[in-house]
């Protein structure tokens, strides 16, 4: 099996995507693309050495893929095996040869980037890794700290951008003024209405799984120590709280 015949078997595979032959004058040029939005994540080519700067006429298997991060794309065309999107020049493409010179490895790892990079924004958010947030609790409104002691698990307005298996460091507003409880999100979009002096559309699970003390991650601490000096809605937090909260 050829390294084109693997990058088909992986995309179908992963991807559940099969090749496109779109151009009558090449037929042996593939793509692969996603069925939302129909972009391209993939281009397989056959092209002569020549065209891509490299000496002889013969004819080799090349892979177009397109990175979001453009220093990560200036960075391997200068390694062997790796050019400029041939064809495609703009948008951060890169074309990566498959003669063997680029581990298969590697070509799956730079497919399932360029796979996130032409994503639509909801699948996008549904193949993100799990991501740490604060989130408010205003006492004014809710009592989640009575609410805790009779459950684990409660109901919680959910907030944009947050999923299933995402951790939540729940903030309680004066007079406590500071983060109490590590949550993991355990389902999201469950439908609720309420229109009263916080709107809410959708609401998240929450289950506790540790406690800090009222002392420790205070409003003044994360302002000092961690540049965080509003918490008016979900946020991500840096590295540096992040390490702390553990």
């Amino acid at each position: 099996m050829t390294i084109r015949d693997q990058v088909f078997s992986f995309v179908e595979k992963k991807y559940k995507a099969n090749p496109e032959y779109l151009w009558r004058r090449y037929p042996d040029y593939a793509i692969f693309r996603h069925v939302d939005n129909q972009k391209w994540f993939g281009l397989v080519m056959d092209l002569k050495r020549k065209n891509l700067g490299l000496d002889g006429d013969e004819i080799v298997d090349v892979l177009n893929v397109k990175f979001s991060d453009p220093l990560l794309a200036d960075l391997l065309i200068q390694q062997p095996g790796y050019f400029r999107g041939y064809h495609i020049s703009r948008g951060n493409w890169v074309s990566i040869l498959l003669d063997g010179t680029v581990p298969f490895d590697d070509i799956c790892k730079w497919l399932d980037e360029s796979y996130m990079a032409t994503a639509s924004k909801e699948k996008k958010q549904k193949l993100r890794p799990p991501k740490e947030w604060i989130v408010p609790a205003n006492p004014k409104y809710y009592d989640i700290e009575e609410a805790f002691s009779r459950s684990d698990e409660i109901d919680w307005k959910q907030g944009a951008g947050i999923k299933k298996g995402d951790t939540v460091f729940m903030y309680v507003a004066a007079p406590v003024s500071a983060i109490l409880y590590k949550c993991k999100v355990t389902e999201t979009n469950i439908p609720f209405r309420f229109d009263g002096p916080v709107q809410i559309k959708e609401l998240m699970k929450i289950k506790l799984q540790k406690r800090y003390k009222p002392d420790k991650f205070t409003f003044e601490v994360l302002g000092n120590e961690y540049g965080i000096f509003a918490v008016r809605g979900p946020r991500g937090i840096p590295n540096s709280l992040s390490e702390a909260l553990k």
